[in-house]
């Protein structure tokens, strides 16, 4: 059975982009190799952590959504705790709830206040 997950990580702020590029496309890769599909990847920017990690106070958040069967959760986050590219990752499995609202919140067209 397919879950929805959503897997957040944080790559060191000192990285080129060349470097993020390659390190997103290496797990992006994992994933498609091992099954998951409808595969999303968002690369938010340099941001300031909330508390120092290590000696870095920036990170560069990536966020991806995939639908996957879990088994490729545990070697991915294996290979991030080994990689010295990612200073931080979390998975969560995403509730149903959050699925739709999700959902909703993307099909919903944004409106702006008119001008008087």
């Amino acid at each position: 059975m397919s879950n929805k997950y959503e897997l957040m990580y944080i790559l060191r702020p000192d990285l080129s982009e060349d470097q993020v590029g390659d390190a997103v496309t290496k797990y992006q890769d994992y994933l498609s190799e091992t099954g998951a599909e409808n595969l999303e990847v968002k690369v938010k920017g340099k941001r300031r952590l909330a508390y120092p990690v290590g000696k870095y106070l920036d990170g560069i958040y990536v966020q991806m959504n995939y639908e996957a069967d879990g088994s490729q959760n545990a070697p991915l986050e294996r290979m991030m705790r080994l990689s010295e590219d990612a200073i931080r990752y979390l998975t969560i499995k995403l509730k149903k709830r959050a699925i739709i609202a999700q959902e909703n919140a993307a099909a919903e067209p944004i409106t702006e206040p008119a001008d008087d």
